[in-house]
């Protein structure tokens, strides 16, 4: 009988961990034991980091786009049909073409949703990069402003320990943000105000909070005259005062709200039942080391999806994706997992538009930064226009 491990979702961790299977699979694929199937909901594969770039005129949305089979090993089943169920007591998904799709091993990468809606005024008055449409938008404000306030929030999620989406990404853009001003000659006249949450100080796996990370960069703020303020968790907005109101009692006023906005998953993923994560985020519980999801023998989970305490971004996929691939073959072939994933994420943050600064950190050491460079920028340049496309092929 054919083993069927069904991947659904197409995005980075989907993607590299479809064709690491056909990889590791390879003699039981030609002989017919074992077959990869994936389902994604668009045809289409998004760079979605790169979105932040989108928000200060440095990609055109086209670069940020592959076809998804291109992507993809040929001996995978590809599949365009996006999953309105998981009927786990079945083995099987059920998706909005009213297809069923049966499996033996799933694999959910489903990814988050930015929900701008969560916060009272938020979705009128904010602006993010996490998505194409929104960053262009941001674009053209960041394009004409020429004097005033743009103020910078960070939303984090109610579960517990579960940061918000790329932990670094509210800096990147921060320090992005002064140069591109410079460089429109305007930042004499525009003064930038980034705020992190009280949250944000009692967890552990999250940037900005870490001690390391803390003791870098309100220095490197001061030195751009780029004001913080601590313990700004936003509440509401209101927009047509253009004021930001937190939970402490604080307010700002501004004339560019720059924010994180609440995530959440999947609609599929929120209505499979499976998710203890409050206010209805629906974080899938993840066993830390093996990647399963709890209470579930045969389902693994990567990415945003997960409710671990380490960052939802690209970075935790790369290192999260060879434990699924090695845990599925190790049991298929002995019936027993034999990896374990210890919350590695590493990346190169964009410190500006011109330096970058690699970063790393696990389930038991705090980030571990080093100084920006221009050799770091080109580091991440690099990654961004070529090698971003390897990984998702499972080649690097």
């Amino acid at each position: 009988m054919t083993k069927r491990i069904l991947v659904v979702g197409g995005g980075i961790g989907g993607t590299m961990t479809a064709n690491s299977l056909v990889s590791k699979f390879y003699p039981e694929i030609l002989d017919g034991e074992v077959e990869i199937a994936m389902l994604t909901n668009s045809p289409w594969h998004e760079y979605k980091p790169a979105n932040m770039y989108v928000a200060f005129n440095l990609y055109h949305s086209h670069e940020l786009r592959r076809k998804q089979r291109s992507l993809l090993r040929p001996e995978i089943d590809f599949r365009v049909d996006e999953v309105e169920a998981f009927e786990f007591s079945q083995n099987r998904v059920l998706c909005k073409s009213g297809k069923r799709y049966d499996y033996e091993y799933l694999v959910i990468s489903t990814g988050c949703v930015p929900s701008p809606e969560r916060v009272e005024g938020l979705k009128e008055a904010g602006d993010h990069f996490y998505q194409t449409e929104p960053a262009m938008k941001l674009a053209r404000k960041l394009r004409t402003i020429e004097e005033g306030r743009i103020f910078v929030t960070v939303n984090f999620p109610k579960t517990p320990n579960v940061p918000h989406q790329c932990g670094i990404a509210p800096v990147e853009t921060t320090l992005m943000l002064d140069d591109y001003l410079r460089k429109r000659g305007v930042r004499d006249r525009v003064e930038i105000i980034y705020s992190y949450p009280t949250v944000s100080q009692m967890l552990r796996n999250c940037l900005f909070l870490q001690k390391p990370t803390c003791d870098v960069l309100p220095t490197i703020f001061e030195s751009r005259d780029i004001k913080y303020q601590r313990s700004f968790t936003l509440d509401k907005v209101d927009p047509e005062a253009k004021v930001a109101y937190s939970e402490e009692g604080a307010s700002q006023e501004f004339d560019i709200l720059m924010g994180t906005p609440p995530i959440r998953a999947v609609d599929a993923v929120l209505n499979s039942g499976m998710s203890e994560a409050p206010n209805n985020e629906g974080w899938l519980p993840t066993d830390h080391e093996t990647m399963k999801m709890y209470g579930m023998d045969n389902v693994y989970l990567l990415g945003d999806t997960v409710d671990l305490p380490v960052s939802k971004a690209g970075g935790s996929c790369h290192n999260q994706s060879p434990v699924v691939v090695e845990n599925i073959a190790s049991e298929i072939r002995r019936g027993y997992t034999s990896a374990i994933y210890d919350g590695k994420v590493q990346a190169v943050a964009q410190m500006g538009l011109e330096e970058g600064m690699p970063l790393w950190y696990d389930y038991r050491s705090d980030v571990q930064v080093s100084p920006p460079t221009k050799l770091g920028g080109l580091m991440r340049k690099t990654f961004n226009r070529g090698i971003y496309w390897a990984v998702a092929r499972g080649l690097v």
